[in-house]
């Protein structure tokens, strides 16, 4: 792109246009982030009109919006003739109202009509990612028809791969991949080679579902049905890429108590990000109110036993790092269908066994260290490690469960995670800590 960006500077656009046409449309669309406006513009006026479209649909929302903003009205015109409709449907998603009303009005009737068909899906539902662009046969097609249908109309679909078997009314009948059309005699049937045993989805699925679907039948390509089965469009394992990166980005941000971004992060304003952490954090530190409500109604026992004081963040820390550890494996295992809500009983059951090895051996080193290092007094050392076992049962019995719980409740369990265990596991903490420490020192 430094040639380009050279041979433009010299006005010699054929030499530029030679290189850019060598290069591969991902590559020139992530070059072009680093480029100023105006350099953007001239690169993707001088792309061909179908690899233009191509790098239009990688570059970011940003400079979506300045081409389309900036380019003749027959250029938005042919920049979404060339788009596959669910790529389309994802830019206009993603553009203000006036822009997608600029993009509408210069498409043809056709296209516009099921562009909004599309659009009237559920946000995050099988529907809205699909797209119409797919290859259908008829079992009644000999092979030989078939590869020649495909070959007339596989031009403008978004794969050929697998095809789909349909009937007069479109009802889905069968699936029927290339290779074996092209490994087949010419002469058979689609009907006598198509695998009947059909995996697909519903329009109003939701687009997790999908993609846990794509991944435990290890799939390329999914049909998707309307209520009656008909056939209404394909989802293709690019957009599934894409799903499962987004659905993974919600996760890390609800787990660390923000609201999900749609921006990256360099390009969202500071105040949009102090924003979405405020709330959380508000609620975090209100409920940490509690804590110091629990140290204030034991203040007595502190007053008498000084150093138990120097022990507190030690055993909330390891009991907010356990209970953590807990919801993240649940977490994970719910988001990957491993774990359901009929598992509860076990997951507490397994979660009580590892706490139980773990806080065990933690209170083994730690009684240790006191002992031998630090000369802390049997009692103050029997009183913290005991506190220690309990808090680290407590907290990864807690931190399994408590997914498990909001699943049932069906809120996201990624809520369930680090900060609001912690905070959930340090109150409990100190109650344990300070009950024992008064049963052994007889405060």
């Amino acid at each position: 792109m430094e040639q380009v960006r050279e041979l433009l500077k010299k006005n010699c656009f054929r030499d530029a246009r030679k290189i850019l046409m060598d290069m591969n449309v991902v590559d020139i669309a992530n070059s072009l982030e680093e480029m100023p406006k105006e350099v953007v513009l001239v690169v993707f006026r001088l792309l061909p009109k179908d690899m233009g479209a191509e790098v239009f649909s990688y570059m970011s929302k940003e400079q979506k919006q300045y081409i389309v903003e900036t380019v003749h009205e027959r250029e938005v015109k042919n920049i979404i003739s060339e788009l596959f409709l669910d790529d389309a449907v994802e830019f206009l998603e993603e553009m203000p109202a006036n822009i997608a009303k600029k993009v509408l009005q210069n498409t043809d009737p056709d296209t516009r009509r099921l562009i909004n068909q599309l659009l009237q899906y559920p946000d995050n539902s099988a529907g809205s990612v699909m797209t119409i662009e797919y290859v259908d046969l008829k079992k009644e097609m000999t092979v030989g028809a078939a590869l020649s249908h495909i070959k007339e109309t596989g031009v403008d679909k978004e794969t050929v791969d697998n095809c789909f078997v349909t009937d007069a009314n479109r009802v889905l009948e069968g699936v029927v991949s290339l290779r074996k059309l092209v490994l087949n005699d010419e002469q058979l049937k689609v009907g006598d080679i198509m695998d009947r045993q059909v995996i697909f989805a519903h329009t109003l699925d939701d687009q997790e579902e999908v993609a846990h679907t794509f991944k435990k039948y290890d799939l390329l390509s999914l049909p998707v049905v309307d209520n009656e089965e008909r056939l209404v469009g394909i989802i293709t394992i690019d957009d599934i890429v894409d799903i499962i990166e987004q659905e993974a980005t919600e996760d890390f941000y609800k787990m660390a108590a923000m609201q999900p971004m749609e921006e990256s992060y360099l390009k969202t304003p500071s105040f949009i990000l102090a924003k979405n952490r405020l709330a959380w954090l508000t609620i975090l530190m209100l409920s940490a109110t509690f804590t110091g409500r629990i140290i204030q109604h034991f203040d007595d026992a502190l007053q008498a036993a000084v150093i138990l004081a120097a022990f507190i963040p030690m055993l909330m820390d390891t009991g907010g790092n356990a209970g953590s550890q807990s919801s993240t494996s649940v977490i994970r295992g719910l988001a990957l269908n491993e774990i359901g809500i009929k598992d509860a009983f076990l997951v507490i059951k397994k979660e009580f066994r590892i706490s139980f090895m773990a806080g065990a051996s933690l209170a083994i080193i730690n009684f240790l260290r006191l002992l031998l290092i630090e000369k802390v007094d049997l009692m103050v050392n029997l009183a913290v490690n005991f506190s220690l076992i309990c808090t680290v049962i407590m907290a990864k019995v807690t931190g399994g469960i408590l997914p498990i719980i909001a699943k049932k409740l069906k809120l996201d369990p990624a809520l369930m995670a680090g900060p609001l265990i912690t905070t959930i596991v340090d109150a409990a903490a100190l109650i344990i800590y300070f009950s024992f420490a008064m049963w052994l020192l007889s405060i």
